[in-house]
């Protein structure tokens, strides 16, 4: 006997990677429901490459009562509204918006680094999916953090226009477009042109000078590792479609050296280590489109301060920073808990 399975926002960029990797990971669900807002009422989404063609409902009229797991990608503000009404029916909601990240009473969680945090999920009812960039960067330095104790970390992130949603993407295209043939490339999504550009912005600033998506890469890792660890970000929005790439610079209490590092990660879950010094002896975000694994490159020791590593690493943002992840939590909370399926 499987799982009845919902995918809130569905007709979305998270939403419908939500339905293929739930296809592509054959995850024992016996009845499946995708909701949108009332405009994608009646939309029919494949799941996965199965030829089966499921039909999109209105999210304002379905009875969440009976339903065992939901998987939402639809912004915080219609989670509020939601996701408690979905919890309080005995249906265990995975979200993926920021509202529920923080709350003490709600865990976050990155299967590969804290899972039996997930033991808490009662609570509520509700279970937090980290930011995409927190999300791959975490499981890149858990197995170094239990080899050598991280003691502070610095990262530059590379996001993608994706990260942004639809908009993001076809703002992208179109100014790419309009400058090929000589038309004004105006920003509407972004605070500038994102098209042969690079913006250190990503969502608002806050008083200190950080922007909030930098805050929440330094909050969620410590909520997500351990308070101890110190880490500084800088975030910035790149002209790729798909894919985060992230600088990472570790601080370790104890020695470490780049070898025992790059032999840790090779056998790491979740994690793929592409590191060969030579010309395309890494891995770059169109590479990572469509896959699994968080990559990891570049790996070599930083001999201005004891104990330092640098590393580079690339994630599918769509998938392991968001869909991906949020289906490996539903596996978790199937194995751990609610066990239906044989």
């Amino acid at each position: 006997m499987g799982y009845r399975v919902v995918v809130a926002g569905a007709t979305g960029n998270v939403g419908r990677e939500m339905v293929n990797i739930l296809a592509e990971r054959e995850f024992p669900a016996d009845e499946i429901a995708l909701l949108a807002s009332s405009r994608s009422q009646g939309d029919e989404i494949e799941y996965g490459d199965t030829g089966r063609m499921l039909k999109v409902q209105n999210i304002e009229h379905f009875d969440p009562a009976g339903w065992d797991i939901a998987l939402f990608a639809i912004g915080s503000e219609a989670t509020k509204v939601y996701a408690p009404k979905f919890a309080a029916a005995g249906c265990t909601v995975i979200d993926n918006s920021s509202l529920y990240r923080m709350d003490p009473d709600v865990p976050l969680i990155v299967p590969e680094v804290n899972p039996d945090a997930i033991d808490g999920y009662r609570a509520k009812n509700i279970i937090a999916n980290p930011n995409c960039s927190t999300a791959q960067m975490v499981v890149a330095l858990k197995p170094l953090h239990d080899a050598a104790t991280i003691r502070r970390v610095v990262v530059a992130t590379y996001q993608s226009v994706s990260g942004a949603g639809k908009q993001g993407m076809d703002e992208l295209f179109e100014q790419s477009r309009n400058i090929f043939v000589g038309d004004p490339a105006t920003p509407q999504k972004f605070t500038k042109q994102i098209a042969f550009n690079v913006i250190p912005h990503i969502d608002s600033f806050l008083d200190d000078g950080s922007t909030k998506e930098e805050w929440k890469m330094v909050v969620e890792t410590k909520k997500i590792m351990g308070a101890k660890i110190k880490v500084t970000a800088t975030c910035v929005r790149v002209p790729v479609f798909v894919g985060h790439s992230e600088a990472i610079n570790i601080e370790f209490e104890d020695e470490i050296s780049a070898a025992r590092a790059k032999s840790i990660l090779r056998e790491a879950p979740g994690i793929m280590l592409v590191d060969a010094h030579e010309d395309g002896g890494y891995v770059t975000p169109i590479e990572c489109v469509g896959e699994f694994a968080t990559y990891v490159s570049r790996v070599r020791e930083d001999p201005t301060v004891d104990n330092g590593l640098s590393l580079w690493c690339v994630s599918d943002n769509l998938r392991k920073g968001a869909a991906l992840n949020a289906v490996q939590i539903a596996e978790l909370l199937g194995r751990r808990y609610l066990k239906k399926a044989a």
